[in-house]
């Protein structure tokens, strides 16, 4: 009897993923041919119009963190494309992050988070950019007059007035990093005016950034700071310091942030000269 039951759990097991896996790439195929209706008519090389669709499922949340996609030759022979072209748009996805590729296992939607520093984009980019949902809670905000640090890094002269942001960031539930951003009070005349999103602010005001230089170093969480980010003591985390430019040369903003190490990917592109 036992085994009678068995052999009925694993076949119920096998119909319902076969079931789920029908179903995934038959939105796979509607995303894909979708997309091809939208391109207005213009002609829209095939990987791209796949990693196009693939791009939208994963922000849209059809595709969840971890899950896994179907094969290249299932894809390719659903979509009628060759393995070549899926192999291609799967690439420049997990290039941008969004699949991890583990070998002998398959392609996967990514559980962390790639930050890559060739992008200037902010924490609600990234976040939204992966499907996820931004979240922050004000720690501080307010204004004050600059210290001699903030002085020499956002070029101001002493007695200047600045606007100050101690924000912890979440995705959903998650916290995933802590920030303390310095911006000019000639730029932002109100701490108020940044709800979500800093860059989203200073793009309202046409001040958003146009490049930044950054400092990276590890370092281990104190007692406060794994509270906040809900990790033991001692937890590792990237430093970084940002400081964020104008096309004039002015610069708009500081912030020092640290990110969790287990939450967070960070990639940077290299040329030969």
């Amino acid at each position: 009897m036992q085994k009678i039951f068995a052999a009925y759990a694993l076949s119920l097991l096998q119909w319902y993923f076969t079931g789920m896996f029908v179903a995934m790439v038959a939105d796979f195929a509607k995303e894909y041919r979708s997309a091809g209706r939208q391109s207005g008519g213009q002609r829209m090389l095939a990987y791209v119009r796949l990693r196009h669709s693939l791009r939208k499922m994963i922000e849209s949340g059809a595709l969840k963190p971890g899950q896994a996609l179907p094969s290249e030759r299932e894809l390719a022979k659903e979509l009628e494309l060759s393995r070549v072209t899926v192999r291609k748009a799967i690439a420049g996805l997990a290039d941008d992050g969004l699949l991890t590729q583990r070998h002998g296992a398959g392609t996967f939607v990514a559980e962390r988070i790639v930050k890559s520093f060739s992008k200037l984009t902010g924490f609600t980019d990234d976040l939204r950019a992966r499907g996820l949902k931004p979240r922050v809670k004000f720690l501080e905000r307010g204004s004050g007059e600059v210290s001699p640090e903030e002085a020499l890094a956002l070029h101001l002269s002493p007695g200047a007035r600045v606007v100050r942001l101690r924000r912890l960031r979440f995705a959903g539930d998650k916290p995933l990093a802590l920030e303390h951003t310095v911006v000019p009070q000639a730029v932002i005349g109100d701490a108020s005016a940044v709800k979500l999103s800093l860059y989203d602010a200073l793009e309202r005001l046409g001040c958003r950034p146009t490049r930044a230089l950054q400092r990276l170093r590890a370092v281990a969480l104190d007692e406060e700071q794994a509270q906040l980010l809900d990790l033991p003591p001692g937890s590792p985390a990237l430093s970084i310091e940002r400081r964020a430019f104008l096309d004039d040369g002015r610069v708009v903003e500081f912030t020092s942030s640290l990110y969790r190490g287990d939450a967070y990917d960070f990639v940077a592109e290299l040329q030969a000269d």
